[in-house]
């Protein structure tokens, strides 16, 4: 690791999000359906249920997390990366393009 990016790294430790009462209900409730959905295949898989079945539950988790990450990312561009770019910290932009690669795999 450069000398740069463990000064990122151990800087980012510190850093919390500031996300809305609201936001984080609504990612806390999604991810406990989530949560539930990977019991229920679990189960499924436990019970020998037809694949296609399992696929398309597997396919449904996919969806539901995809839904929680992009309300995630959009929360993160409206509060932490604007605060970021308004202190001058340019780098949460490539922190942001990185991170966004990584969702879009």
């Amino acid at each position: 690791m450069h000398d740069a990016e463990a000064h990122v790294h151990s800087h980012d430790e510190h850093r919390r999000s500031h996300h809305s009462e609201k936001l984080k209900t609504d990612l806390i409730t999604r991810l406990n359906r989530i949560e539930g959905q990977i019991r229920g295949i679990k189960g499924m898989i436990e019970k020998d249920t037809y694949c296609d079945h399992v696929l398309n539950q597997i396919s449904a988790v996919q969806a539901a997390l995809n839904s929680v990450g992009k309300l995630l990312l959009a929360g993160h561009m409206r509060s932490c990366v604007v605060e970021r770019i308004q202190e001058g910290d340019l780098e949460v932009i490539d922190e942001l393009l990185t991170t966004v690669n990584k969702l879009l795999k």
